[in-house]
């Protein structure tokens, strides 16, 4: 009856969560933070930040969670974060925009990329209750473009969600909100334990490092192995996901429930009180499960638990009779094996927790095994073996060091985490890249790197442009129909504006051709929309443009070319382009190398780079 129950509920609490990712919001499944990290360099993935998108991703997070699948939060509030941050910079969802006047000033794409990074920031925050590791989480992590004035709006950003936190915990202290309070604002405290080490304690250390780098980029390589199997499954249609979810957690559950039969019970210790050991209640250190009076049962300690309880548990110091190394083996081996068959589904997953849960249990382990050559606590090995596996997998470094000590307030315990880091990163890199880049890649996201490729030095940008199709042009006064023909069909963004037989204002009067700028499709659509046409072929003067368009409306994106209808007659007027185009846009010589131009179209967080040929001449492009 027991299993019935649990495996019932988990089941049921699978399918919520996993009947919204799949039937109203795909892009609300897995963790979002690889989205966002391509969103902040410069490719943005449809319906990634709107309002149904954040619904399903709140109520899926909650629904998978405590369906008790091997999974985090952590992940979810980033994205949950963003959206919001998306949401308020743009008055609201598409379709029921405020309108204020003050909105407007954030109506623009770097104002829009400042505030999702503020968004990243604050969700790292309101996970690990780490506000300077939420603030180096964005800078480390997600954001491709950082500057100075970032800094202090993704602090603020951090400074208030731990303040209405701490607002939120006051209150719940006094016992009105169930676990939420019990936590405190450091989630995970090891303080109470005084860290020493000596000279030789830097082996066992340097070891965690090593195993961290290994067995991170060992969980990358088979994650990636089951993610292209997910793929396949998951394109056969929705029933296929939702099955996929359900198969998971009936297994997640059977496992919970199965494994601590198979460890021995172990008898409570006598300082503690009957209240304390055993409890069955929800929260407590000490299960009694299937053990009789006086006894409790170490796995099902750790497995039957909330995540962050089990996180406690593990990381408890000065408690090193408490687990066994059978108990710690089996949750290792289980925690491995579910979280890679767990993320991937049609849920909304983090990858923080599992990661966090697996490090620590083999970080134990080690204690245990170094017990007699080491004064360093086992709880503290297992902090430091979350750690690694954390940097093996996901390749972060001061970031993750300020995190776990913002999550374990033990300063002490600084020196050897950056150690653990940096040699986990270090092992880690030789092997794959790091686990984000991996879902990227399978996501089929382009991702610009900071670093060129070596192949880039040797190739110049006017040979790449000679593989393309050629440049879609526009004419400095054009006709509506080619106009229209050219946005129907291209996706382009950006087309070159090009004017023949200009008298250019030195040398021979003959007509020569001039790079006018670059006009962009949101600028042609507005044209259309307004029907700002003329029969003959002539340039317009600056206040009949100012008379039709206000600022406000060439600073919006929106606006397809399917909603626009054009008759016949109107087909054959023109259009002056010359107000509306940009003048000065960056261009580079064809003789430049790729890598010069890719580092310039990166840093400065371009759009479009025009290449200008080398020689004009009769016959040259």
């Amino acid at each position: 009856m027991g299993f019935i129950y649990l495996a019932g509920a988990n089941l049921l609490l699978t399918t919520v969560a996993s009947v919204l990712c799949v039937c109203f919001a795909p892009t609300a499944a897995g963790p979002g933070i690889p989205e966002i990290k391509a969103y902040l360099n410069g490719v943005d993935t449809p319906n990634m930040f709107g309002a149904t998108t954040m619904i399903v991703k709140i109520i899926g997070s909650i629904g998978a969670v405590s369906a008790g699948l091997d999974l985090g939060k952590e992940g979810p509030l980033v994205h949950i974060g963003s959206c919001i941050a998306s949401l308020l910079g743009q008055g609201g969802p598409d379709n029921h925009r405020i309108k204020w006047r003050w909105l407007r000033y954030f109506n623009n794409d770097r104002d829009r990329r400042d505030l999702i990074t503020c968004g990243a920031a604050s969700g790292v925050c309101a996970a690990f209750r780490a506000p300077v590791g939420g603030v180096l989480f964005a800078l480390e992590e997600v954001a491709t473009w950082w500057r100075s004035a970032l800094l202090w709006r993704t602090f603020f950003s951090t400074a208030i969600v731990v303040m209405v936190l701490r607002t939120f915990i006051e209150i719940c202290n006094a016992g009105g909100c169930g676990l939420f309070g019990k936590g405190g604002l450091i989630m995970f405290d090891v303080s109470t334990v005084t860290v020493t080490y000596h000279m030789m304690d830097i082996i066992p250390v340097v070891v965690i490092g090593i195993i961290g780098g290994v067995l991170g980029s060992l969980y990358n390589f088979f994650l990636h192995k089951i993610l292209r199997l997910y793929n396949l499954i998951n394109q056969k249609g929705k029933v296929h996901k939702l099955l996929l979810s359900l198969s998971v957690s009936l297994f997640t559950s059977a496992c919970l429930y199965g494994l601590p039969f198979l460890v021995e019970c172990t008898p409570c210790d006598s300082s503690l009180a009957e209240s304390v050991c055993p409890t069955n209640e929800g929260s407590g250190n000490f299960k009694q499960f299937n053990c009789p009076d006086g006894h409790y049962n170490d796995l099902a300690t750790l497995l039957l638990a909330t995540n962050d309880d089990a996180v406690r548990n593990i990381f408890s110091t000065t408690t090193s009779a408490e687990y066994h190394p059978i108990s710690l083996l089996i949750f290792f081996a289980l925690y491995c094996i579910l979280g890679l068959f767990t993320f991937g589904i049609a849920v909304p997953t983090g990858l923080f927790l599992p990661i966090i849960l697996m490090g620590s249990a083999y970080g134990r382990m080690l204690g245990i095994a170094m017990k007699s050559y080491t004064n360093i606590d086992q709880g503290l090995f297992a902090v430091l073996g979350a750690a690694s596996l954390m940097a093996g997998s996901m390749r972060m470094t001061v970031s993750l060091c300020v995190i776990f000590l913002e999550l374990t307030n033990n300063l002490l315990l600084l020196p050897i985490t950056m150690i653990v880091l940096l040699i986990a990163k270090t092992v880690g890199d030789s092997f794959n890249p790091s686990i984000y880049e991996i879902i990227l890649h399978l996501k089929g996201l382009p991702f610009l790197d900071a670093h060129p490729e070596p192949w880039m030095r040797n190739l110049t940008v006017g040979e790449l442009a000679d593989a393309k199709l050629p440049v879609v042009t526009l004419r400095g006064i054009e006709t509506v129909e080619r106009i229209v023909e050219v946005l129907r069909n291209t996706t382009h963004n950006g087309f070159p504006v090009i004017d023949d037989g200009v008298v250019p204002p030195v040398g021979l009067a003959v007509g020569a051709t001039e790079v006018h700028g670059l006009i962009l499709r949101a600028h042609l659509v507005h044209v259309l929309k307004k029907k700002w046409f003329q029969r003959e072929k002539r340039r317009t003067e600056e206040w009949e443009v100012r008379e039709k368009f206000t600022w406000v409306e060439l600073a919006e994106r929106e606006g397809k070319i399917e909603e626009v209808a054009v008759t016949s007659e109107e087909m054959e007027m023109y259009v002056d382009l010359h107000p509306l185009t940009n003048t000065t846009p960056y261009t580079v010589m064809e003789s430049m190398s790729v890598a010069k131009a890719m580092v310039l179209f990166r840093q400065l967080g371009l759009r479009h780079l025009l290449i200008v040929p080398k020689y004009e001449a009769a016959g040259v492009s």
